[in-house]
């Protein structure tokens, strides 16, 4: 099994959401996050003045998927967060040593 951490644009949440249905990955946990990475943030002018804002809006989805899903997953993340400009996003993929579903002490693939 593989974590995947998506850090995506908030305003493709839907557009991935729905992708990830699609292909059968209806689990996620979605968090708002604050960020940044070589967009080093925007300038914006309010009233005239001109300020730095460095830390974005994003949003985080993670999903534990198995091995053979891997692929398929960041695939279909990818493609549906892209916007082709700076800011789109960062997907990482660490292995998971185990799962256990509280409700019933399930394990490994079962508590998926």
């Amino acid at each position: 099994m593989k974590k995947i951490v998506a850090i995506i644009r908030p305003n493709k949440l839907n557009v991935v959401k729905d992708a990830l249905d699609d292909i059968g990955c209806p689990g996620l946990t979605v968090t708002e996050v604050k960020g940044r990475g070589r967009q080093k943030g925007i300038t914006e002018i309010y009233r005239g003045r001109e300020y730095q804002i460095d830390l974005l809006p994003k949003i985080e989805l993670m999903m534990i998927v198995a091995d053979n899903d891997v692929e398929k997953v960041v695939d279909t993340i990818a493609h549906s967060a892209r916007t082709g400009k700076i800011g789109d996003g960062k997907i990482f993929i660490t292995p998971v040593e185990g799962v256990v579903r509280i409700r019933t002490s399930e394990r490994g693939d079962d508590a998926r």
